[in-house]
């Protein structure tokens, strides 16, 4: 009996993505045996997540990088930096901000996300620039003023024509001396995003750690300007301030090395292959069914360059709905979670699919429709 059923916990065949919810990605060997290394001895901290954002930094061509608890503590760490630096007198205030310290950070309105309240918990007022028509540099430059701290994208390739370009953006950043920071946390793959962003220009840029660089879940990657990520560290654990509750442990850390060397030596065109596999594969199965139709879907929802399989049902013809069908699969042994998409289809994701789940959804898809009619 493994651990999940001692607790009477269903195991789910995640077809869906790397949700948080659903705990985020599957860790490969490497890393978890990195983990279990790490847990074995005591450390000094401090040390070791210097140590170890030296080494991610090479991986990944930046100046140097930080191992965060998520990309959302990753948020709150970077605006913090960007408000204090290394003055220990304005950490100790955050996030009660006063009139000495920058207090806005500008953000496309079409840009945000629920998860900019990581940003928010620092104490800072949000400007929005643009609107559903685009944004222009005139919108960007009116915003920036003394009490600028810092400016967010949130990286999303479905929805940056509304935004003013990165390289503008950073363009006018860097003219006014304010930050520009770019949260990436699910976009990986392309792998090139871990350098592309700051090599363009940005101060830094963030990812999860436990999305598509299957490390822990629990950690998050900062990378980018040597002296904003020594200010995230001052912010953040061990010390005693606002990111004192963001603590990341030694086996994140090392787990999350581990990750990041892996992710950089992958064959990426291979394992984006076995994305496009994976449609082939559900298009035959169902090539023969009435009723079904099978699309190749592309970018994903996050606007990831990989492919997934996308399922349109005729509710009439056969007499079951979409929402039955999604019930069914969560309710059923194995529980199975995929993504609906418009009024009648499903998208299957096979980055989080583990050798052989392709064949036990299409199985319970086929044994549903079949109990439908």
């Amino acid at each position: 009996m493994n651990i999940y059923e001692k607790l009477g916990i269903r195991k789910v065949i995640n077809g869906n993505a790397t949700l948080t919810r659903l705990g985020g990605s599957i860790m490969p060997p490497e890393v978890v045996e990195a983990m279990v290394e790490a847990s074995r001895a005591f450390v000094d901290i401090v040390e070791l997540q210097k140590r170890v954002g030296e080494e991610i930094a090479k991986l990944t061509h930046n100046e140097a990088a930080y191992v965060s608890c998520g990309a959302a503590a990753a948020l709150t760490l970077s605006t913090a930096a960007c408000i204090t630096g290394l003055d220990s007198i304005k950490r100790e205030k955050l996030p009660h901000l006063d009139e000495t310290m920058k207090s806005e950070v500008i953000i496309h309105k079409h840009g945000r996300v629920g998860y900019d309240f990581a940003i928010r918990q620092v104490g800072v007022k949000l400007v929005e620039i643009g609107d559903e028509n685009g944004t222009t540099p005139e919108e960007l430059k009116a915003a920036i003023n003394e009490k600028t701290a810092a400016i967010f994208y949130f990286a999303n390739p479905g929805r940056e024509w509304r935004w003013l370009s990165y390289e503008k953006g950073i363009e006018i950043a860097k003219k006014h001396g304010v930050p520009l920071i770019v949260d990436c946390a699910a976009q990986l793959p392309a792998p090139d995003n871990l350098w592309r962003f700051t090599q363009m220009g940005a101060d830094l840029a963030m990812f999860s750690g436990g999305k598509g660089l299957n490390g822990p879940q629990s950690s998050g990657l900062t990378v980018g300007r040597k002296d904003l990520i020594e200010a995230m560290a001052f912010n953040g654990p061990p010390n005693p301030f606002i990111g004192r509750g963001m603590k990341v442990g030694k086996e994140e850390m090392v787990g999350l090395l581990a990750a990041v060397k892996r992710y950089v030596n992958l064959d990426h065109d291979k394992l984006m292959q076995s994305y496009e596999d994976g449609v082939v594969y559900f298009a035959e199965e169902f090539a023969d069914v009435k009723g079904i139709e099978v699309r190749r879907s592309f970018p994903s929802e996050a606007g990831q360059p990989m492919p997934r399989t996308e399922i349109i049902f005729d509710e009439d013809r056969l007499g079951i709905t979409r929402n039955q069908i999604l019930q069914q699969l969560k309710d059923g042994e194995p529980s199975i979670d995929i993504a609906g998409s418009g009024q009648n289809g499903v998208l299957i994701n096979g980055q989080t699919l583990m050798p052989g789940e392709e064949e036990i959804i299409a199985q319970r898809l086929k044994e549903i429709l079949t109990d439908g009619n």
